[in-house]
């Protein structure tokens, strides 16, 4: 089958489209020779192979000046700004140097991911990369696959289960491994899984979804909880639970911050449920690879930091 995919170009040499171009502009083939840095002769050739493929004369001498015909002033306009777009599109990637970088960087998260990673992160790179930003955005499920792979965001901080696959195309680290307990006004004084049942409860549902880890994990047990509350927010979860008699089951790393600010009690939780990992995701092909790079080994960085502690 005979490929039909941009015949035009295919009958041309590109690399004559700049000859053009400076002929163009100059009226001259000296100075658009000059301009390109290559003899007069070599020039004239190039424009000479551009009018066989054109099937037009282009440019026609007239004293000095080279005046171009009606066709090559009907496309000159396009063909320099499409010169001009390459020539911005195919910069090469600079060299990334956090100390004088002012990139911004996208970021997916939740509550729980900017609270638990965000306040150590931006202690540690204002120094390193005081010119670097961040902008952090909520999507709607995680670990944000499908605006990972667009480029709509340059990480993504997310949840996984030891066991799960994850996509081909991602890089992702460990941040933190953690598991659940269960929160509770002070004065409560134990929890079982008879009182865990008995109780209400407020659940935290960050992409609205119906059931989560704990919920699936009940249902297997047999039994369900009654939820009261639920909320796409962590933030005023701990509020609500200090003022009320419901249970919220929550991240221990997450809950051992909220105790030192909310008149709360912890206590484990009355049935298994699998340790989770936080994890940071990045696409392999990012855009950005020089500060994802960077951005990922301070992670990386700060998460053993935090093991060896």
């Amino acid at each position: 089958m005979m490929n039909t995919m941009h015949p035009a170009l295919r009958r041309i040499d590109l690399n004559l489209l700049p000859a053009f171009d400076a002929i163009y502009r100059h009226r001259s083939v000296r100075m658009a020779a000059e301009e390109l840095i290559m003899s007069t002769s070599a020039l004239s050739h190039a424009l000479s192979r551009l009018r066989i493929a054109l099937n037009d004369p282009l440019f026609y001498r007239e004293g000095h000046r080279m005046c171009p015909s009606v066709y090559a002033t009907q496309i000159a306009p396009s063909i320099a700004s499409a010169l001009a777009f390459l020539n911005q599109e195919l910069i090469p990637q600079p060299d990334f140097f956090p100390a004088v970088s002012s990139d911004c960087l996208q970021i997916a998260i939740t509550d729980f991911t900017a609270f638990c990673i965000f306040p150590a992160l931006m202690n540690r790179v204002q120094h390193r990369a005081p010119g670097l930003s961040f902008e952090l955005r909520y999507l709607p499920h995680s670990p944000a696959l499908t605006e990972l792979l667009a480029g709509d965001v340059d990480l993504a901080l997310g949840f996984s289960a030891r066991d799960e696959t994850e996509h081909p195309d991602l890089d992702a680290i460990c941040w933190q491994r953690d598991d659940y307990v269960v929160i509770s006004h002070m004065q409560r004084s134990h929890l079982t899984l008879k009182d865990y049942l008995a109780a209400r409860h407020l659940v935290v549902t960050p992409w609205n979804e119906a059931y989560g880890v704990l919920d699936l994990a009940l249902e297997r047990m047999g039994h369900t909880r009654q939820v009261t509350v639920k909320t796409p927010s962590m933030l005023s979860a701990p509020f609500i639970i200090e003022e009320s008699d419901m249970l919220m089951a929550i991240p221990r790393s997450a809950a051992e911050k909220f105790a030192r600010t909310t008149r709360i009690k912890i206590f484990e939780l009355p049935f298994y449920v699998p340790p989770f990992d936080v994890k940071i995701y990045t696409h392999k092909r990012s855009g950005k690879r020089g500060a994802t790079h960077w951005l990922k080994n301070e992670l990386q960085q700060m998460a053993n930091e935090l093991a060896g502690e």
